[in-house]
């Protein structure tokens, strides 16, 4: 029951300096509050399970802290994964994980809410409710103990922390968190009937009402063990992104963090489609903030907290409608005296104009990052990252003429059906980008990353196998002999170490759970550091509980076996996504069915959109287009969210 409880900052204070950074501990930022546990409140702790500096700029998290504190029968305070010496210290001192807030224990709180934005995290979810005082396996917890809950996009293959976590929260949390408000406050102090009741919120998972089978080492199903918990798992989606203009009171920190900028949503969802990337498969239709909505949250934002940055967010930033006119308001708003920059951390290259340059230029250059993902024509259509090479050296033609002197290459190897020209392509690339920059520049250059790729659950390639740790390294390899003695070329490379891992992590099916129990235990956490990270402790691990990589990340999957996922729904249809595979392995591309006919994936069924289809001209001026009505034919106007065919 939450209740208020004493303070643990007297048993904190002592250990502050101790530690390297006492500021991730100490709370008291511009925008923080100070919530009073009420017997009549549900109160939640909202963990990110990374150190302060990685988690305080989490948009999901800090959406979440706002809406719940503005509820009368709720309260949210939060928490981060204590860095190792402060871990050290405190349980050297038996201070249990805390609050930043008010630093209440964590055992104190109803809830302890976890994000999961990476699988590499999932050692630290375990850390975390240990230091909690908590039973880290939900079978051990009873009445007395906090639900644990977790979502993020991780959570869409649950499996691998289901024997840790109670619940799990699938799609957009900002209607989801009041159900399971209103189960824990209806439900508290009797475990076995608020599992039953979370399970029959819409968008919740609760794992331990479920049976698994195996057939050796083949998972055979997954299945409810009694009547009126769903075989199949929907996600939670939110129609009208308008109705949340969240954060208000975006945190103000009081020490270094990643991303320290003012932060707006410009719009939700991704229908590019491209075939790797899981954010924009699971977060699909594309809900549009409006401009005006924009426009004021960032007046308000920029008044509020003094940033002289704002950053625009989504999966494609460029691809907002209208996107030069916004940003040139923010920029050339007499508010801002010309002191404001705008950044678009997410730029497709053919949406990126010398217009949008100029813009952004005007007050500060900030970092300029494209992602063409992949180094020839051939394997952006297996992707279905349909850039061809003139997108790429336009969009470096308009950033280095408006005066930028640097770009970064975001790019992945270990693709589908890769080959060593595909690799060597991002080599061409990159050394055309210089060429083109140094027409401008002297010193332009160029950054190449490269990512090993994962194939994720709930996206076309789910079905693929993963690429060794000595393939990965060898395309790196590769590379590097490529542009060994290109000096306006830099590259840089993701382990394949860490790659394989975060194989393990994100396509395993229950079984991982007790390797990822060894490996916490052996005392890997912080795993997505490269300082603390350990593969030999995974290898062991995996070893020690009988399980075979190759089995779970290297070998490809057939459309008859069940997936550990299947019984999760990122609300796309399994023949949509077999039938992408397939033409991915054709080489096949399809356009943005924002500007095409509806390929009925499933994504928008049940929101009043499915089957609407936008005009071939992208719409002008915000989400108002056309649409067609499949019964008659005709085109007519509609918003993003109006039905205007049969379902």
């Amino acid at each position: 029951m939450a209740v208020q409880m004493t303070s643990l900052w007297p048993r904190i204070e002592p250990l502050l300096a101790r530690v390297q950074k006492p500021a991730r501990y100490i709370g008291g930022e511009d925008g923080a509050q100070a919530p009073v546990h009420d017997a009549g409140k549900v109160a939640w702790l909202l963990i990110y399970p990374d150190a302060y500096e990685v988690g305080l700029p989490n948009q999901g998290l800090q959406i979440l802290y706002e809406i719940l504190n503005e509820r009368p029968d709720a309260l949210a305070e939060r928490s981060y994964a204590p860095w190792l010496d402060m871990e050290t210290q405190m349980r050297a001192a038996g201070v249990p994980l805390f609050s930043v807030d008010t630093h209440q224990p964590a055992a104190a709180f109803d809830v302890l809410a976890f994000n999961l934005s990476a699988e590499l995290v999932f050692t630290n979810v375990l850390n975390c409710i240990d230091l909690a005082g908590v039973p880290v396996r939900a079978a051990d917890r009873t009445d007395a103990h906090p639900i644990v809950v977790a979502g993020g996009h991780c959570a869409f293959n649950p499996e691998p922390l289901a024997d840790f976590v109670d619940a799990f929260a699938l799609g957009d949390g900002e209607e989801v968190v009041a159900d399971i408000t209103g189960a824990l406050a209806a439900h508290r102090g009797d475990r076995p009937r608020l599992l039953r009741a979370l399970a029959r919120i819409e968008g919740v998972y609760v794992p331990s009402l479920y049976d698994v089978t195996y057939d050796g080492p083949a998972l055979v199903s997954i299945t409810p063990k009694d009547d009126g918990i769903p075989e199949l798992v929907e996600r939670r989606t939110i129609s009208d992104l308008a109705d949340w203009p969240y954060p208000k009171q975006q945190l103000v920190p009081l020490t270094e963090v990643v991303h320290d900028r003012l932060n707006v949503e410009i719009f939700r969802g991704c229908t590019r489609g491209c075939r790797f990337c899981q954010a924009g498969m699971i977060t699909r239709p594309v809900r549009e903030r409006p401009a005006a909505q924009v426009r004021q949250m960032v007046s308000d934002g920029l008044a509020r907290t003094g940033y002289d940055e704002v950053s625009l967010t989504s999966l494609s930033s460029a691809d907002y409608s209208g996107i030069g006119e916004v940003v040139g308001g923010i920029i050339n708003d007499p508010m801002c005296s010309g002191e404001v920059s705008v950044s678009l951390p997410s730029l497709r290259v053919d949406a990126f104009t010398v217009g949008v340059a100029t813009e952004i230029q005007k007050v500060r250059r900030t970092g300029l990052t494209f992602a063409p993902e992949a180094g020839t024509w051939r394997m952006r259509q297996v992707i279905n990252k349909l850039i061809r090479e003139e997108d790429l050296y336009g969009a470096v033609e308009s950033a280095f003429s408006q005066g930028w002197r640097r770009v970064k290459l975001y790019f992945l190897i270990g693709l589908p059906t890769e080959t060593d020209e595909d690799v060597l392509g991002i080599a061409t690339l990159a050394r055309n980008c210089v060429a083109i920059g140094r027409r401008h520049h002297n010193g332009a250059s160029v950054t190449a990353s490269v990512g090993g790729f994962v194939p994720k659950p709930q996206t076309p390639f789910q079905w693929f196998g993963q690429c060794t740790v000595a393939e990965l390294q060898r395309k790196v390899n590769l590379l590097r002999d490529a542009l060994r003695k290109d000096r306006g070329v830099q590259l840089k490379w993701h382990d394949p170490k860490a790659t394989l891992v975060e194989g393990i992590a994100s396509r395993g099916d229950r079984r991982i759970g007790a390797v990822i129990e060894s490996v916490w235990r052996s005392g890997g956490t912080f795993q997505e550091w490269s300082e603390c990270f350990d593969l030999d402790r995974w290898e062991a691990a995996m070893t020690e509980h009988g399980l075979d990589i190759d089995w779970f990340v290297h070998r490809d999957r057939t459309r008859e076996e069940t997936l550990p996922w299947a019984h999760i729904s990122a609300g796309l249809h399994e023949d949509f996504l077999w039938h992408d595979w397939q033409d991915a392995l054709a080489a096949s591309g399809v356009e943005d069915c924002r500007w095409t006919p509806c390929y009925d994936c499933g994504a928008c069924t049940g929101y009043g959109i499915e089957h609407v289809v936008a005009s071939p001209v992208p719409p002008a001026g915000g989400s108002q287009g056309t649409g067609q009505d499949l019964a008659t034919g005709d085109w007519v106007p509609v918003t993003l969210l109006e039905k205007v065919g049969p379902r």
